[in-house]
């Protein structure tokens, strides 16, 4: 059934897609984006360099990558799904081999002027790898044991790369998106309940032979934060000092002092939400959650006027990752999670983050303007 919101027919012309784009997702993004570069404007004592005029640039060229991607047909984002996964798994393998090392990780590509982090784009070329899968598989083998081991594949591949380089945060955001698709793509309840078992008997295991040793000392520091104040647990023990100093208005634009005054380290990637809380207190903090709270409503109110499997699964993958970057990202500095760098996004500072987020709701608005096309069954793999 066709939603309120929604016209049956999908549009058949470039001015008709334009008409039927969904506008009022495309505002609340720009909302989040000049949030984003006042706020870095802001962090950098009122001044447009050097991250908010960047940051500006950044999110009008993905404004206008996200629209021309919106003008794609998803029958041609089905056909794209699994080499753009193997493609990125290739960059992924070249950052392994040649990547640029910068503060003890190895996780981008130098491409002359240019850098890229390709396990941001991973994020989306999963759920289209996913959501191509489950679109041509029946409901009985997609929550079948065997019907399960080529997306376990899909998802373990990348994670272990990412998790290689290391980049931790990065690769759990990846697992739970994919068990999130793989979820509701049909998986048995029992399955769940093996995996969740599972991953609670491995978890000890892993922190004591897995993980790095910074890695483990985050986990430490999250329990504790207090045993070693002026080391490992300064950065999380700073963001609740500010965080608590905003009070419930704020202190006033461009009037925080731990960020201004230097003592909140990542002020401009990380932690740029404690410096929201600092300066316009729980009201603000609140104001930035419901506005992402919005965004998620609203792209899940498009998965839900999708007729095509591969476009409510696509859609539903591309918004869980968004709400987990948020979600992960506020636990954090808040002190209610270990600090794993991931950003706020459209409001913390990142190039390929940005652009990463702005393809995936390129995705969700073609979704939405093709919403009633039924894309033919196939089979699982071609």
């Amino acid at each position: 059934m066709a939603s309120i919101f929604y016209s049956e027919q999908a549009p058949r012309s470039l001015s008709g897609a334009v008409v039927e784009l969904d506008w009022t997702l495309v505002v609340l993004l720009c909302l989040a984006g000049g949030a984003g570069v006042a706020m870095l404007y802001s962090v950098a004592d009122g001044s447009w360099s050097p991250w908010a005029m960047q940051h500006a640039i950044r999110f009008a060229a993905g404004l206008v990558l996200m629209m021309g991607l919106a003008l794609i047909n998803p029958r041609l984002w089905m056909m794209a799904a699994y080499p753009a996964w193997g493609g990125t798994m290739v960059l992924l393998i070249a950052v392994e081999l040649f990547g640029a090392n910068r503060m003890g990780a190895q996780r981008w590509l130098d491409l002359g002027p240019v850098s890229m982090q390709p396990s941001e784009f991973m994020k989306v070329a999963l759920v289209l790898a996913l959501a191509r899968y489950y679109h041509g598989l029946s409901p009985e083998r997609a929550r079948s044991i065997l019907g399960t081991l080529i997306p376990l594949l899909l998802i373990a591949a990348p994670a272990a790369l990412i998790a290689h380089q290391p980049d931790l945060g990065t690769a759990v955001l990846l697992v739970l998106t994919g068990g999130a698709v793989v979820f509701l793509a049909g998986l048995n309840w029992w399955v769940v309940m093996l995996a969740v078992a599972a991953v609670a008997v491995a978890a000890p295991l892993s922190l004591e032979f897995v993980l790095h040793d910074y890695q483990r000392e985050r986990v430490f520091t999250f329990l504790n934060p207090e045993a070693d104040p002026m080391g490992a647990g300064y950065q999380i023990l700073q963001s609740k000092i500010a965080l608590g100093s905003g009070g419930a208005w704020g202190k006033g634009f461009l009037a925080g002092t731990q960020s201004h005054l230097n003592f909140l380290p990542e002020k401009h990637t990380d932690f740029i939400f404690t410096t929201i809380g600092e300066e316009f207190g729980l009201a603000g903090g609140l104001f930035i959650l419901g506005l992402y709270a919005m965004i998620a409503a609203r792209a899940g109110w498009i998965a839900v006027n999708c007729r095509s499997q591969f476009s409510r699964l696509a859609v539903t993958g591309i918004t869980t990752t968004f709400v987990l970057y948020v979600l992960i990202n506020v636990a954090m500095v808040a002190g209610l999670a270990p600090v794993v760098g991931v950003p706020l996004p459209l409001i913390s500072y990142g190039g390929t983050v940005m652009l990463s987020v702005m393809a995936g709701f390129g995705i969700i608005l073609s979704a939405q303007i093709n919403r009633s096309q039924r894309l033919e069954q196939t089979r699982a793999l071609l």
